[in-house]
């Protein structure tokens, strides 16, 4: 169970137990059982939304660089605000850097195992990513698992908030329906070094790998998947609620996998390719 989860349970008008005992209970912090988050500025929003577009386009530029982008564009924001946005959304500049790969104390890091693979069929490797979704007057975080060899979107979800359940969620459900990768690759955010990510691989016997820190291009094909999304379906719309995206991205994942050719899959679509491969694998 989620920490938010934990929260909505908690009762404050509850005659026969009081507020101080459920948040023993649950596990919450008190003086967190009485904070309600204040709603999202819409100037807030909107210089999201450029961030996001903008980072999609040149994510190599850093908080600096965003800064003089929004500035060009008239928006008066100093790179203060310009960090405190791009760290809400989970986003960082793109770009070698020496002596990062310091894990966190808690986390294990993986090795990248991909270097100079052949990655020839299915469930070879999948991949796993998360971005920022704008929303009218709110703003959601998506995440993907990925065939690597097909393309196909195998298992997705969304979360107002970045913790580590809804990824898992997404990866059992992958598991679940489609078997378990030989590899499974993600970036180093806290999501996927978590302790309870990791365990649903190792205890499935699924090789991890992970990408140096700041080359989110070593999971090149979930970052395209991110523009393709965004820019064919996403800014074209304005969701007002959670529900209504998700229904919204229910039907584009299966356009994308049912219906829409991709040229290095030789026009055919990550269906096509997915099932086809699977069939072949089984008939040998």
């Amino acid at each position: 169970m989620t920490r938010k989860e934990r929260m909505e349970m908690i009762k404050s008008n509850s005659r026969q137990i009081s507020v101080r005992r459920q948040c023993e209970l649950l596990d919450v912090n008190r003086s967190s059982a009485y904070y309600r988050p204040e709603p999202v500025k819409a100037e807030d929003l909107k210089l999201m939304e450029l961030i996001d577009k903008q980072y999609l386009q040149t994510p190599t530029f850093g908080s600096r660089s965003m800064r003089d982008h929004l500035q060009r564009k008239g928006h008066d924001i100093n790179r203060k605000r310009v960090q405190r946005l791009m760290r809400t959304m989970g986003l960082e500049a793109i770009y070698p850097r020496p002596k990062t790969s310091k894990p966190h104390p808690k986390h294990k890091i993986y090795p990248y195992l991909l270097k100079g693979m052949n990655i020839d069929r299915p469930d070879k490797v999948w991949a796993a990513d998360i971005t920022y979704v704008p929303m009218k007057r709110s703003y959601m975080y998506l995440v993907v698992i990925m065939d690597w060899y097909s393309r196909r979107v195998l298992s997705w979800r969304l979360s107002n908030t970045l913790d580590t359940s809804f990824c898992v969620a997404a990866l059992e459900e992958a598991i679940i329906r489609y078997g378990c990768p030989d590899i499974f690759n993600t970036d180093q955010g806290s999501q996927f070094t978590a302790r309870k990510f990791l365990e649903v691989l190792e205890s499935n016997n699924v090789q991890i790998s992970m990408d140096g820190r700041g080359r989110a291009f070593d999971n090149i094909f979930v970052e395209r998947l991110w523009w393709t999304v965004k820019y064919h379906y996403i800014y074209l719309r304005e969701f007002e609620t959670g529900n209504e995206l998700k229904q919204g991205l229910g039907n584009w994942f299966a356009f994308y996998n049912q219906e829409r050719s991709h040229q290095s899959l030789n026009r055919k679509t990550p269906d096509e390719v997915y099932f086809k491969e699977q069939i072949k694998q089984k008939a040998a």
